[in-house]
């Protein structure tokens, strides 16, 4: 019964889907235009707001956990595992008042409404992976925006998402650039489990009743020990609570 419900389902959710990209493109331009950051700041965030509402379609479920009082006033680097590309979704939402900035290939900043106009506009940097000497200077440019503007990172260290949930390697050369740039930042490790299961039949269908799961682990000054250390301790933290 599951399997015959995720037919209709996926098409109701990709239509929603779609046409939440095709009509918050010209809101956040309108957004960015007349009103600034800020407005455009906010149309993203309800543009997340209801993609997260399309999962709900597939009765893909969310819940956060986090124990922890994460100042707004002070740069956050929000390290996560990555599953899929429903894992920004509820982190652009739960985490706004962050003001939450992506690490992203290059190839996402043009061809997908809403979304690649956000990445080209909304402050998160654009990286050729390929280019490993250009990749890490955008990234020292991210950090002196993130430290000048007191706004927050995202950033996936595996560099892809994991097809089956297992963790793949960090790749810890952007994230230790951003280390050297803002050592006065909080370093924010997160878990996130299940969102790769929405895609355990590919793009179609989707697979329904999946819940998604982040976890919030305790934030870590970063100049409270060396870059290497810092780093190798956030793997551990994210790993071990992988299901």
């Amino acid at each position: 019964m599951k399997k015959i419900l995720s037919y209709p389902l996926s098409v109701l959710f990709y239509i929603f889907f779609f046409f939440n990209l095709l009509i918050f493109h010209p809101i956040q331009w309108i957004c960015l235009k007349l009103g600034g950051y800020q407005a455009h700041k906010k149309s993203v965030d309800i543009f997340n707001f209801f993609l997260l509402r399309c999962l709900n379609i597939l009765g893909t479920r969310f819940s956060i956990e986090n124990e922890y009082d994460i100042p707004a006033d002070r740069t956050c680097i929000f390290v996560a595992n990555h599953q899929g590309m429903y894992d920004i979704p509820p982190i652009i939402w739960y985490f706004r008042k962050h003001h939450p900035k992506f690490v992203s290939k290059k190839e996402l900043g043009h061809g997908i409404p809403s979304i690649s106009f956000n990445l080209r506009h909304g402050g998160s940097v654009l990286i050729d992976r390929k280019n490993r000497r250009e990749a890490l200077q955008k990234m020292s440019q991210f950090g002196d925006y993130l430290k000048e503007t007191k706004r927050s990172a995202v950033i996936f260290p595996e560099g892809t998402r994991s097809r089956t949930g297992a963790p793949k390697e960090f790749r810890t050369n952007g994230m230790m650039m951003l280390f050297k740039k803002v050592p006065e930042a909080l370093v924010v490790p997160i878990t996130i489990n299940n969102s790769w299961k929405l895609f355990r039949n590919g793009n179609f269908p989707m697979e329904p009743g999946v819940h998604v799961k982040l976890k919030t682990h305790k934030p870590i000054p970063v100049d409270s020990m060396d870059a290497a250390s810092l780093a190798a301790q956030i793997e551990r933290t994210i790993i071990a609570d992988i299901i």
